[in-house]
């Protein structure tokens, strides 16, 4: 395992992140085999470990404190994040901190996160009612929280916007970063923002849910040939490796041969080679079916619903190369007349638009997408009522 610095710490490259864990058949977690997977992660260097207070409907904390409580309190860093994104209408601060500090059975957490600051409760995180940022430095400074950030799926804009808000109180920032998604939905600005601000990144996603791990025989034989006897999630990995702004890298494990492979990948310090990063590169190339949208925003001048039609656009690029809460997300925190549905096809945006893209078409696709998207803010309540009825 090859190690990185942040401020006094020596972290492990590859953390161990909580919220896929493997579960039994009636679907509570195995924690038998969770614990032997942080026994080897242990083993072999892993000293960092990333859980949520929604995770398993709120049972990540607690067999994640359960498990570690084995080992020495120093020899790991133990993260968990405070879900303003789903309960600062039924929880404050105050009692969600200390239940947490309870579930995990600690009296200090190594690094503390706001959860998913993002369009939808961007005003929730800044609001002087719930005083949530100001909280969470009160206890760092009272030593229960060592260091404090913010993990983040929100567009550029806010983002940008939260850091200005937040200035010199986080101290990093985890984001969905992977090879794809450097371009699908523009992680590189977001990687470019947070490294001129000198935020180090933590990275969540590395495979995208296990997609970049499972590619299909051609392209997985083509990466083979470059490097034998190798998964394709050690190419996602690798690839991340060459960003020097990337701090800690969190792999979601949900089995003890990730686990393994993982480590292995994580064993030295190998970033991809020239060739190597042609062929994902190409990779990225196929998997992509993008609309050719530049953003040049002439089809919003005579938009006469007042559509943000780049973004829209982006977010069926998105959504047209799988499933994913990322969509779901940006679309919920739209108001209803500034979504695709709000589409009325009139033609105006496709007359203007200097790439010929037949906005109107795409729109309706949209739509019918729109239908197969999940909803977050039904799993958001559905994680709420889990985690009431644990706190009860």
């Amino acid at each position: 395992m090859f190690y990185k610095s942040f401020k006094e710490d020596r972290l492990s490259a590859l953390g161990f992140g909580m919220m896929r864990l493997p579960t039994l058949p009636d679907g509570q977690i195995d924690e038998a085999l969770v614990s032997k997977m942080v026994a080897y992660a242990i083993d072999h260097g892993i000293n960092y470990f990333d859980t949520a207070y929604p995770y398993h409907g709120g049972m990540s904390e607690i067999v994640t404190g359960h498990v570690l409580s084995k080992y020495p309190r120093s020899s790991f860093r133990l993260a968990t994040k405070y879900p303003g994104h789903q309960y600062a209408n039924a929880y404050n601060p105050a009692e969600v901190f200390e239940h947490q500090l309870k579930k995990c059975g600690v009296e200090y957490f190594d690094y503390y996160l706001l959860h998913n600051v993002t369009e939808s409760c961007y005003d929730i995180y800044t609001s002087e009612r719930w005083g949530i940022l100001d909280y969470f430095v009160s206890q760092k400074e009272a030593g229960r929280i060592r260091h404090l950030g913010f993990s983040s799926h929100a567009e550029f804009e806010t983002l940008r916007s939260f850091l200005d808000y937040a200035g010199d109180r986080v101290e990093f920032c985890q984001i969905q970063l992977n090879y794809l998604d450097w371009t699908l939905q523009k992680a590189k600005a977001r990687y470019d923002l947070l490294t001129d601000r000198g935020i180090p990144v933590w990275v969540m996603e590395p495979v995208r849910g296990g997609r970049l791990a499972q590619l299909n025989e051609s392209q997985h034989q083509r990466l083979n040939a470059l490097r034998p006897n190798v998964t394709d999630a050690s190419f996602a990995f690798r690839w991340l490796q060459q960003l020097p702004n990337v701090t800690m890298i969190l792999s979601g494990m949900s089995d003890m041969n990730q686990m393994i492979d993982n480590i292995e990948t994580f064993s030295t310090h190998q970033p991809l080679t020239d060739a190597e990063q042609k062929m994902l590169s190409d990779i990225v190339d196929e998997l992509q079916s993008l609309i050719p949208c530049t953003g040049c925003r002439y089809c919003c001048d005579g938009c006469p619903q007042g559509l943000d039609i780049p973004m829209l656009l982006n977010s069926l690029n998105d959504a047209r190369f799988g499933t994913n809460f990322t969509v779901a997300m940006r679309l919920e925190s739209l108001p209803e007349e500034k979504q695709p549905t709000a589409c009325i096809g009139c033609g105006a945006c496709a007359a203007a638009c200097p790439q010929g893209i037949a906005i109107p078409q795409l729109m309706a696709e949209f739509k019918e997408r729109m239908a197969k998207l999940p909803s977050w803010k039904k799993i958001c309540a559905e994680r709420a009522a889990a985690a009431a009825r644990l706190g009860s």
